[in-house]
Order: C-alpha cells, then sequence, then structure tokens
C-alpha cells in the first residue's frame, strides 16, 4: 500500500487475510515513484495506491520494458473502500504473479 491509501482499506484486507505491507510500515512512506515501484519488485509485492502520478512511472516502465511487479490502481473519488477491500481481496487471492507482473489493473474491477 501506497502512503495514499486509507488505512481502512488496509485494515479490511488484514481482516480478510490479506497479507498488506504499508508504505509506513516499509519506512518508504516517503519515496518517489520509481524507488517504490523497485522497493515493492524487491519485495515481491504488487504495489496498490490512488496516486495517478505512479501511473506514468507504470507507462514508462512498460515503454522502456523494465520490468515491475504490478500496479493496482483505484481512483480516490471513484471507488468506496468497501469496493477496493472486495477487489483486492479478490485480486490477492486469485491472481498469481504471471499475472500481474507489468501490468496495471483498474479498480473497480468490472
Amino acid at each position: 500500500m501506497d502512503v495514499h491509501v486509507p488505512r481502512p482499506v488496509t485494515r479490511g484486507l488484514r481482516r480478510r487475510g490479506v497479507d498488506v505491507l504499508t508504505a509506513q510500515e516499509d519506512g518508504t512512506d516517503r519515496w518517489n515513484d520509481p524507488e517504490l515501484l523497485d522497493r515493492a519488485a524487491t519485495v515481491g509485492r504488487v504495489l496498490f495506491s490512488q496516486d495517478v502520478d505512479l501511473l506514468a512511472e507504470a507507462a514508462r516502465r512498460q515503454r522502456a520494458g523494465v520490468s515491475f511487479q504490478g500496479i493496482i490502481y483505484a481512483p480516490q473519488l471513484a471507488v468506496s473502500i468497501g469496493q477496493c477491500i472486495d477487489d483486492l481481496e479478490l485480486l490477492a487471492k486469485t491472481g498469481t504473479e504471471s499475472d500481474l507482473l507489468n501490468r496495471v489493473y483498474y479498480l473497480p474491477l468490472k
């Protein structure tokens, strides 16, 4: 979870048994987007964000062929906390590493 994600999303996912690591817990809450994606790859995690700037970094990496673990993005005003929790739980419990590698998923899932 990047620094922009509301705490209720993290708490809701943990209550459902999803292993979540926040930027605050990882000490990366002040890192820039490229560093965050690199860190996510280092620890083998997909990054969930509500920061639109991260999408530009993902697109840059896709064009350049630079690998990343994957990003799940949800616009802050377009997806409720409950919908974020439901969709993130689904992706966490059914998605494989290869499903998410070098991809951006947008919430809400359709």
